[in-house]
């Protein structure tokens, strides 16, 4: 079982889960399935909840992590964790904002970002690098994990589910590599439940 695929924020449904007729478009079940899933991860990079994924969206799960576990912004985790959004904001923006309007739309995600990272989920995981390891230096263990993927507007069960299967060093923190690794199979890769 890879760690982050629990890591839902709702369980959508498409036509024809339920037994209704879907018309023959040619698209694969696979297809579907992928596209399904890919909605859900772009669901959960629009914290603000607008329908696109902006610099904002990448400051707000910020601001939220360091509400939660009470960092101040200006300390060296706060400011480690509000460079990290960036970054991993820019990059984001540079694989995916096709129009230049600093905004990463559903069909900029699905067609630029996603198709490009699934091919190449390592590329994402470095994206993503700078800011998962911010947050990991505030959250480190499963069960401040948990907290803060909580915090993120994870459901408490794709929340617990997400954290608990990561695996811990020694220590009890977190493996930070298991971790990138896993949230870049869980955002760009097709083999999820």
């Amino acid at each position: 079982m890879e760690h982050m695929e629990h890591m839902e924020h709702t369980e959508h449904t498409e036509p024809g889960e339920r037994g209704e007729h879907v018309a023959d478009t040619g698209e694969t079940e696979g297809r579907r399935l992928l596209r399904r899933r890919l909605a859900s991860r772009f669901a959960a990079f629009d914290q603000q909840g607008d329908g696109t994924i902006s610099r904002e969206d990448f400051s707000t799960a910020a601001k939220r992590l360091l509400t939660e576990f009470g960092v101040t912004f200006r300390s060296d985790r706060g400011q480690a964790l509000c460079d990290g959004a960036e970054a991993f904001w820019q990059g984001m923006d540079g694989i995916a904002d096709v129009d230049g309007d600093q905004k990463v739309s559903h069909e900029e995600f699905l067609g630029g970002a996603a198709k490009r990272l699934h091919d190449h989920p390592e590329r994402f995981a470095e994206i993503a690098r700078p800011f998962l390891h911010a947050a990991l230096a505030i959250a480190s263990t499963p069960a401040e994990v948990e907290r803060g993927l909580l915090a993120l507007g994870l459901s408490p069960v794709a929340a617990a589910l997400s954290a608990r299967t990561l695996p811990t060093v020694d220590s009890g923190v977190v493996d930070e590599q298991a971790a990138v690794t896993a949230f870049a199979r869980y955002f760009m890769t097709e083999d999820r439940a």
